[in-house]
């Protein structure tokens, strides 16, 4: 397997600091509104690595952090006359409400910002004993002029760097470059007390704390978006690296961004939609097929006509699936000796996976499946040994790893969707059996139904029917 690394500018061969066991930080919401779209991506794509890592065999610790201090949760709280605390959790909340929602499967770990706050302290107490870091009047600063290799992840000279829009200016500082590990304090905000006296962490020190406090000095894979790699995940870099000496991250996994008409989907442009907003119209799966036919690595132009596409695309594999459901329930299912491995199928999904995750040419892998197996399916419509080859390649691949079906609850939503045509059909062969005055029958059916919860009302309208838990 290989994989793009950012650190490296070019695809390396993954392998993991310990041989099955990978350890795995991707950079999490600020929690002070819904995520947008854009921020979807990352999250989505990250899924997928770590579901195709553990497809190949590794055991995967993953984590996600979750900033709850920062100015933008501050302002809300102020805007809101609430707390940082209230507005915090209530992000969080439906933060884990949308990922479900969209099929990202769990982190291994969530840390919080606010509960990390000693293990912050201390790295910046270390930076500040070897001389990289200083302290002026309660605010502490990285000296990024101690470290020789900053601007090894994004490719920027320290002499060519000038202070911007995406470097903070403070005259404080010794080098405009500089930036805050610890902010002092101001009215009214909230802080924890420091050998600096009363402040907070600044944003960059809260990912490397989190990260060697749950996965280790050294980790395998540190994933997020593009517009992460400069500054946050390059000072990222300087504090841990200077702190510990042992090398941060292995393999820098970076997202492109989701753009909308050609820029840049953000909230601070206004041109974005929230996940949840998606969601009310279009399904988990049709997103998340979206993402992947598209690189991970490359830009992506977002619109509702190519979700759309998504959705039409998905019905060639829903179709599939409804297929081989409704063979399992004709009952004509027959052992045979037929053999379907499927085999060339696999080794090209692996293949293209395999290839800097490579999603576009695994969907197409999975799209030739299907014809191929729609064709198999009419010569031998009955093979016990076609439907289960077909639904564990299903599993394994479109479902496991890319999350864009699931053959159980498929199958199951199409037994409830036809468990009340059933019970009408019986309370139609009751009604006949009756006038044909077969009571027996009418009562045996009336008995079996509600052994199993379903309780029959006649009237002179007609025949009835309730649920109640057995």
């Amino acid at each position: 397997m290989k994989i793009y690394n950012t650190l490296s500018k070019q695809k390396e061969e993954f392998i993991p600091l310990y041989d099955n066991y990978v350890t795995m930080y991707v950079c999490g919401p600020t929690v002070y509104d819904y995520f947008h779209i854009g921020n979807a991506r990352s999250f989505i794509m990250g899924d997928m690595l770590r579901r195709y890592l553990e497809y190949k065999g590794y055991k995967v610790k993953y984590a996600m952090n979750l900033t709850d201090v920062d100015d933008k949760i501050i302002n809300k709280a102020n805007d809101e006359k609430t707390s940082t605390d209230t507005i915090a959790q209530k992000y969080i909340d439906v933060f884990f409400d949308d990922l479900a929602k969209l099929k990202v499967k769990p982190a291994d770990v969530y840390p919080k910002a606010t509960e990390h706050m000693n293990d912050m302290i201390e790295l910046v107490k270390d930076l500040e004993e070897k001389g990289t870091a200083y302290n002026v009047n309660g605010n502490v600063f990285y000296d990024v002029s101690k470290f020789k290799d900053y601007g090894k992840l994004s490719g920027k000279k320290i002499d060519e760097l000038e202070s911007g829009s995406r470097v903070e200016v403070n005259d404080q500082k010794r080098n405009p470059l500089d930036f805050a590990l610890w902010k002092k304090a101001k009215d009214g905000e909230p802080f924890w007390e420091s050998p600096w006296g009363k402040g907070r962490p600044g944003w960059h020190l809260e990912c490397s704390a989190m990260s060697m406090k749950h996965l280790g000095k050294t980790i395998d894979i540190h994933a997020g978006g593009n517009d992460l790699i400069f500054p946050h995940h390059e000072n990222e870099i300087a504090q841990s690296e200077a702190c510990c000496t042992d090398q941060f991250v292995r393999y820098w996994v970076h997202f492109g961004f989701l753009n909308f008409k050609e820029e840049k989907m953000s909230k601070s442009l206004g041109n974005f939609f929230t996940a949840r907003e998606i969601l009310k119209n279009h399904s988990a799966e049709a997103i998340r097929l979206l993402f992947a036919q598209t690189h991970y690595h490359a830009p992506l132009n977002f619109s509702k006509e190519l979700l759309e596409a998504s959705e039409k695309g998905l019905e060639k594999l829903n179709n599939l699936i409804d297929s081989i459901v409704e063979i399992k329930n004709s009952g004509k299912l027959e052992e045979d000796s037929n053999k379907f491995s499927f085999s060339e199928f696999y080794l090209e999904f692996e293949q293209a996976m395999d290839d800097d995750l490579n999603t576009p040419r695994a969907v197409a892998v999975i799209f030739d499946f299907i014809k191929h197996v729609n064709k198999l399916l009419t010569e031998y419509p009955s093979s016990k040994n076609l439907i289960h080859s077909i639904e564990i390649f299903l599993n394994k691949t479109t479902d496991d790893v890319l999350g864009i079906c699931n053959v159980k609850e498929n199958e199951k939503n199409n037994a409830a969707s036809l468990e009340p045509n059933l019970i009408e059909i019986l309370i139609g062969i009751r009604a006949d059996a009756k006038k044909n005055k077969n009571f027996e029958l009418a009562d045996k059916i009336r008995n079996d139904l509600a052994e199993i919860g379903i309780i029959l009302k006649d009237s002179k309208d007609g025949t009835t029917y309730t649920r109640k838990n057995i």
